[in-house]
């Protein structure tokens, strides 16, 4: 499967190549980068330190995604929104691990799953989606029981959303178990004098710091007693093996708009 890394030339994106040059089944044919960026005209397996592999770096899409199978794209929302354009006329899989995207922008991507097969997580890892289901069953379990949810997220300094989407794909989980929306029962921020916490909530406590990957807590918090479900990353290459994973799965799928749950067969509880 030839699979093309948009914003190659990140963390992320290094990862990305290096977990395509590991995988079998799968092969780098395209590198993008912003208009602009000074690694334009690199190689990306040079880049990525994995050797040279005759893939140069290009500030535009089209060509790469032309001639490609599926597009692994851990960038930001709004170029997300475009790819997802790109490869709905290109007819092929795109697998998306970028967070932060508005209800606007989800529903331009699902707008392009009518003609691309796209794979879309907060989490690309299969110990995180393993324990949203937990985490759901938990809150079923629970819904009846005087007990509080909160989730608690800790990644590195230079992170830009808050709470991150593994954070709001755990909320999700565990309003799903209640059978209850998050968007009306979460609460994101709490500073001064908030009164006593409102019955039924799901909490979220954000930390920022260091060169964390991403440290994950549901805390069920009742009387007397705490259930707590965690996922601690130490590395983010579990993220793109994830993806790979994901494209791989896509490949020759019909279109629409899938979760890694899909992906690793984890149902819906």
């Amino acid at each position: 499967m030839g699979l093309v890394v948009v914003g190659a030339g990140g963390r992320m994106g290094q990862t990305l190549i290096r977990a395509i040059h590991d995988a079998d089944g799968a092969t780098l044919v395209g590198a993008v980068e912003r208009e602009g960026s000074p690694l334009i005209g690199r190689d990306a397996g040079e880049l990525a330190g994995v050797g040279t592999c005759g893939v140069t770096i290009s500030d535009d899409p089209l060509p790469a995604f032309a001639k490609a199978d599926g597009v692994l794209d851990f960038t930001v929302p709004a170029a997300t929104v475009a790819f997802a354009g790109y490869a709905a006329q290109a007819r092929i899989a795109h697998i998306i691990g970028t967070t932060g995207c508005s209800p606007e922008d989800d529903a331009r991507i699902e707008a392009a799953a009518r003609h691309a097969t796209i794979v879309k997580s907060g989490n690309m890892s299969l110990g995180v989606n393993l324990l949203g289901v937990l985490v759901e069953q938990a809150a079923r379990a629970l819904a009846a029981r005087d007990f509080d949810i909160e989730v608690l997220e800790m990644h590195h300094r230079h992170k830009v959303d808050a709470p991150s989407g593994t954070a709001l794909l755990l909320g999700e989980a565990a309003a799903e178990g209640r059978e209850i929306a998050l968007s009306d029962n979460s609460v994101r921020v709490r500073d001064g004098h908030t009164g006593p916490r409102e019955t039924g909530s799901i909490g979220f406590a954000t930390l920022r710091g260091g060169s964390v990957v991403g440290d994950h807590s549901v805390i069920f918090a009742g009387p007397g007693e705490r259930i707590v479900l965690s996922h601690h990353a130490e590395d983010r290459s579990l993220f793109a093996r994830g993806a790979v994973t994901a494209a791989l799965w896509a490949h020759g799928r019909k279109p629409g708009l899938y979760s890694m749950r899909d992906v690793l067969g984890l149902g819906t509880s």
